[in-house]
């Protein structure tokens, strides 16, 4: 073993000597050598090292040791790279379905959470007191008012730009398409999926032009080659133009909605009976406008609730159901015009000056009549917002000059009032006002309107109050406070009822491009598209070989098979009719597929 090894060092030895005292290494057309004390020369043709950026410019340098330096590209460049790439990235379809899957889910907390500006006002207000360390965070992120928050822009904006990027390059190179012939006819046939071919004693020429009828009559495009005696024929283009409508289509929803984001508005307003509502922005109970919209020449149509009815289902499973909403009003478009009566129902909005207002709720107004410790009278009707299905509802009533101490009133309306059987507490069994009460509480202090912090006028902050007295109250009863300090009368209640304005001038383009996207899938669904070449050549016994060879684009769906093999009958049909002098037998072979065989015919 020790032989072994000392004579393989023996042969090893001197050829690593060499490697080490010449080495040699080509590099981008560059000669390094290094001999044994590492002194290291380079040489190219011309004595010089050059290197050639991408760009064209030669810029590469030998430092003391004469390697090679790597030129640094242009700044320019570099940043062109770069934006060369964001732009490919984004508009990839892989990009736009990320997006459209971020945009969705960007949309969920829209509709869970309240919405400023939505159907109700005193929503976001509610979830506010229920949820004081959450809800300023979410309200910092933008969560009350998705659909106007810079993200969800951001994220409405890319897609707008990856899907354009994606469709109007295609549409331009599908245009093209449009203008170019079908391919000529491949020279092996029997290499496609389909193919079929007979004989016969028809002139190949006759053959070609009897097979260009049937294409032509059957829509295919159609190219013909006099030459080799070949048709080329194509159809099914107007699949991928319904596919290219259909994301046009997409395109033109996103514009109507940016249209009705930047040009529209969306306000709520509660109503009692007999009340009066002008279009200006101080008269909503909440409102939100587009960017684009001058709030101060809103439409100046006005509108008065005259009455409100509601019904409800009596008995059955859906007992306490809403059976009908309607509200009867009062409207004058402008100032001066003349007054009209109209009924607005759930579904059925009043529509005034491209504004819709649209019946969205009700509920109940107590009418209290309040005499504070100095005797003076407060008579108010206060809607109190309903918070389940039988309009058990809750509202305040906040009285800052009432002397000798500021008042403030919470309470619960029952419409149908009657004893929970478990706790004996008061409760609400039905929607309609059958045994109307109020429960009432009734607090003096500090209402703090004065701290500069806005409050909600469906909340009370007892923080600084205490409480003076509490009750029971049927209409027309008297809630008298201690001491001296007052009295509280439940004089009755009236309905009031919520609408909702909007102004969407976008709407008209998304349902047409709605229409029109669903229209081109269809197109692209039921279409498909798929080539046909047909060659005619005289064999050596004489007789006419007629080949046809099929390929399908798109076969997702099945059925190219059996569609081939019909339109392989016809065109022999079509053959064998023009061969008058012919007897109409013909050996062939025929392969549809992957199998072949022996054949009379096409089936």
């Amino acid at each position: 073993m020790t032989d072994l090894s000392e004579s393989r060092t023996d042969r090893v030895a001197p050829d690593v000597a060499a490697v080490r005292d010449h080495v040699q290494l080509t590099r981008d057309g560059v000669t390094v050598a290094e001999n044994a004390d590492g002194v290291a020369a380079a040489e190219t043709a011309d004595g010089a090292a050059a290197a050639e950026t991408d760009d064209g410019a030669a810029a590469a340098e030998t430092d003391e040791f004469g390697t090679r330096q790597r030129a640094r590209r242009p700044a320019v460049a570099s940043l062109l790279a770069v934006l060369r790439w964001v732009w490919y990235s984004l508009t990839s379809m892989r990009t736009a379905l990320i997006l459209l899957f971020l945009l969705a889910l960007a949309a969920i907390p829209g509709s869970i959470l309240p919405q400023r500006g939505g159907a109700n006002p005193a929503a976001v207000a509610a979830f506010f007191s229920r949820h004081p360390t959450l809800a300023p965070i979410l309200d910092h992120l933008g969560a009350f008012n998705v659909y106007g928050s810079a993200w969800f822009a951001a994220v409405y904006l890319l897609l707008f730009i990856s899907l354009a990027g994606c469709v109007v390059p295609r549409a331009f190179r599908h245009a093209a398409m449009l203008r170019t012939p079908p391919p000529p006819t491949p020279r092996n046939l029997h290499r496609l999926p389909a193919y079929c071919r007979w004989e016969t004693t028809l002139p190949a020429r006759d053959a070609v032009r009897a097979a260009r009828q049937v294409l032509a009559r059957r829509h295919f495009r159609l190219r013909v080659d006099d030459q080799t005696l070949a048709v080329s024929a194509e159809r099914g283009q107007l699949r991928e133009t319904g596919n290219l409508v259909f994301h046009i289509a997409l395109l033109v929803v996103l514009l109507g909605i940016a249209v009705t984001s930047g040009f529209g508005f969306t306000g709520t307003v509660i109503l009692k009976e007999h009340d009066t509502f002008a279009d200006t922005q101080i008269a909503y109970d909440s409102f939100s406008a587009g960017r684009m919209v001058n709030v101060g020449a809103l439409p100046p149509f006005t509108f008065t609730l005259d009455a409100f009815r509601a019904s409800f289902v009596q008995s059955g499973p859906t007992r306490g159901a809403a059976a009908d909403y309607r509200a009867t009003v009062t409207w004058q478009p402008r100032p001066g015009a003349p007054m009209r009566t109209s009924e607005i129902s759930v579904n059925h909005p009043l529509t005034v000056d491209g504004v819709n207002v649209y019946l969205t709720g009700h509920g109940y107004a107590p009418h209290f009549r309040i005499r504070d410790g100095s005797g003076r009278v407060f008579d108010e009707t206060v809607p109190f917002l309903p918070r389940d299905g039988v309009f058990t509802s809750q509202g305040v009533v906040k009285l800052p000059d009432a002397k000798p101490q500021q008042l403030g009133i919470s309470g619960f309306f029952l419409p149908t009032a009657a004893a929970d059987p478990v706790t004996g507490q008061p409760i609400s069994i039905f929607p309609a006002p059958d045994n109307p009460v109020v429960v009432l509480g009734v607090f003096g202090g500090n209402l703090g309107l004065d701290s500069g912090i806005p409050q909600s006028v469906y909340t009370l902050d007892t923080t600084k109050m205490h409480l003076l007295g509490k009750g029971i109250l049927r209409p027309g009863q008297t809630l008298t406070l201690p001491d001296g300090q007052g009295s509280v009368t439940f004089v009755g209640f009236s309905d009031f009822a919520a609408f909702q304005l909007t102004r969407d001038p976008g709407k008209p383009i998304v349902l047409v491009a709605i229409s029109v996207a669903i229209a081109g899938l269809l197109v692209s669904l039921g279409i498909r598209r798929w080539r046909v070449w047909v060659r005619a050549a005289e064999n050596e016994a004489g007789r006419t070989v007629v080949e046809v060879g099929g390929l399908p684009r798109t076969d997702a769906s099945g059925g190219f098979t059996e569609a081939f093999a019909r339109l392989a009958e016809e065109l022999r049909r079509r053959t064998d009719a023009a061969d008058a002098a012919a007897d109409g037998e013909s050996d062939g072979v025929m392969r549809i597929g992957a199998g072949s065989r022996r054949d009379d015919g096409v089936s």
